[in-house]
């Protein structure tokens, strides 16, 4: 919301007036459009979630699909959905027992009478979960000295000091991991974090947690070097971009807007930031030089060049297409219905195969005999809608949308192993989403490149469904002595 509103203020220049009436029709319905997202925006919810009329209201009089194109009914899809034990555990009603590897401190409550001589039948259990603030204590090392029997009796003799994180530093890898998921995880800023430390007793200034972050990713650097050649080890990545505001001392007041361009290997499930000071194609041109496998995107025009290099397949995404189309419902509901539903099927198909964790043989054998009709009914119907529509429309740039890149959105179709949508990546963008609007910047352009690196560990950490407190403070304080030519074992295990 804060970019929404940092460029209303901008000084744009007003556009021409439209001459025709057309011309007027089209401006006035896109400026209905774009007033209706603002409200959503502001007061509405974000989901985009579309639930489907029954078939009567969905196919309105559109026009009608060329008779090449096998009857829609042929397309749509009926299955049953397996019910997980998890489910069904969720059915009924009562409370889900406590985590029984949480500690139980055990009190006693004696009746109020005396019970001097009564025999005790059994006991009454209520069980209700509290909580301590966590605890710092001060590790020390002792290292006794000894004195060498030598004739002069100078030769001492003691214990080494263990690597530590930072160098003749005093926090320990428990407190350094603590710092960096409360900052990147929890979303907790610095500032805040200094607040609770002087609570609990403890001054540390904020210049000092921002040294401790500086110094942890230094030592992560290698560690983020090993997991980009790992996630570029692949012949499938998907990559997506989000904006970051960043302070610039050329620019006084005001920030600069940078990007996290993120890079996914979904058989690895392994992610990684990759920040840049533009939105430019230099970035991924630069990063993707030696890639020549496929990679899933969306629209935005800066991969094009980088599909353009030999070797390369593009692979296009569902989600924006329907993005596109939901946003389009609200100007022109009876055709955003219409794609919604033919979308719709071709989810249906990639919940199936999630549901009963189909393999990529089985999912593709499922995309052929049934999306691949969908497909073909959605293309017959967008080539004859697209004429009906006003090109500038929300519903225009939405069917111009899908037309344009229909090559790409036709790729998953042929490979199991594809995914329908870049929902993977985009999710792991969700973190930096949530903690820009608690951290707001980052105080540098070197201060964004740092917190690419810590985020790439910890969203690839949280993909791998690894605890990230333990594996930081695991990796924090083994990494200062570890060998740099083992550095690949403080990775995540490698995927068969």
């Amino acid at each position: 919301m804060y970019y929404i509103i940092r460029d209303m203020k901008k000084n744009l220049p007003i556009p021409p007036i439209p001459a025709t009436y057309d011309e007027l029709k089209d401006a006035y319905i896109h400026l209905l459009h774009e007033i209706a997202w603002l409200k959503r925006q502001f007061f509405g919810q974000k989901t985009e979630r579309y639930v489907a009329l029954d078939n009567g209201q969905q196919v309105l009089k559109l026009g009608d699909a060329p008779a090449a194109v096998p009857a829609v009914e042929t397309a749509h899809i009926s299955y049953d959905r397996v019910v997980t034990p998890k489910q069904e555990e969720k059915n009924g009603h009562g409370r889900s027992p406590l985590p029984t590897h949480l500690p139980r401190v055990d009190v006693v409550i004696e009746p109020a009478e005396d019970v001097s001589g009564l025999k005790k039948i059994g006991e009454d259990i209520t069980e209700e979960v509290d909580y301590k603030p966590g605890s710092l204590f001060v590790r020390r090392f002792i290292r006794p000295k000894y004195a060498k029997p030598d004739a002069d009796g100078s030769t001492i003799v003691s214990g080494l000091l263990p690597y530590r994180p930072i160098d003749k530093g005093r926090p320990g890898p428990g407190l350094l991991a603590h710092v960096l998921i409360s900052k990147f995880v929890d979303h907790l800023p610095l500032y805040r974090q200094e607040r609770i430390f002087k609570r609990e007793g403890l001054a540390i200034p904020r210049s000092t947690l921002c040294d401790w972050v500086e110094g942890c990713d230094n030592l992560l650097m290698p560690l983020y070097e090993r997991l980009i050649e790992r996630v570029l080890d692949t012949d499938y990545l998907q990559a997506d971009e989000t904006p970051v505001q960043v302070q610039d001392r050329l620019i006084p007041g005001k920030t600069h807007r940078g990007y996290f361009f993120v890079y996914h290997n979904p058989g690895e499930k392994a992610v990684f930031f990759d920040y840049r000071e533009s939105r430019s194609r230099s970035g991924p041109m630069e990063l993707l030089a030696d890639y020549r496998g496929r990679l899933q995107v969306d629209g935005y025009a800066g991969y094009n060049e980088v599909l353009v290099l030999s070797g390369r397949i593009g692979v296009g995404c569902w989600a924006h297409v329907r993005r596109k189309f939901f946003e389009a419902k609200d100007s022109d509901p009876a055709r955003a219905a219409v794609v919604l539903s033919f979308i719709g099927e071709l989810y249906a198909v990639e919940a199936l195969a999630r549901e009963n964790n189909w393999t990529a043989d089985n999912r593709l054998e499922a995309r052929q005999s049934k999306s691949v009709l969908v497909m073909a009914a959605l293309k017959a119907w967008l080539d004859t809608e697209c004429v009906k529509v006003l090109p500038k429309s929300v519903m225009g740039l939405a069917i111009a949308y899908a037309l344009n890149f229909w090559m790409r959105l036709q790729v998953y179709l042929t490979d199991g192993a594809l995914e329908i949508d870049n929902n993977l990546v985009e999710n792991a963008i969700r973190p930096v989403a949530l903690g820009r609007k608690n951290w707001l910047f980052a105080g540098s352009h070197d201060g964004a490149r740092r917190a690419a690196t810590i985020y790439s560990l910890l969203c690839t950490c949280a993909m791998n469904e690894m605890e990230p407190f333990e594996y930081l403070r695991n990796v924090l304080d083994v990494l200062p002595g570890f060998p740099q030519s083992r550095i690949s074992e403080l990775l995540f295990p490698k995927t068969a």
